[in-house]
């Protein structure tokens, strides 16, 4: 699955660290996908960060 956040919607709840800290980081004041985490194994708790992200700043795709 690949994970990416959109930092033109994200406006830095810091849900996603939050709820997954392993593959979320908080930035200059916004969630970002930490380097080598883009691609990861379908997880409930990643899943369960972008359901909740408040300003659905997340992305999950499968990957190819």
């Amino acid at each position: 699955m690949k994970v990416s956040v959109d930092p033109g919607l994200c406006y830095g709840s810091a849900e996603c660290v939050h709820r997954a800290p392993s593959v979320f980081a908080f930035e200059d004041g916004y969630g970002t996908v930490r380097p080598g985490r883009e691609d990861t194994e379908d997880d409930p708790l990643i899943r369960e960060a972008a359901e909740r992200c408040p300003s659905q700043a997340i992305t999950l795709a499968v990957a190819e």
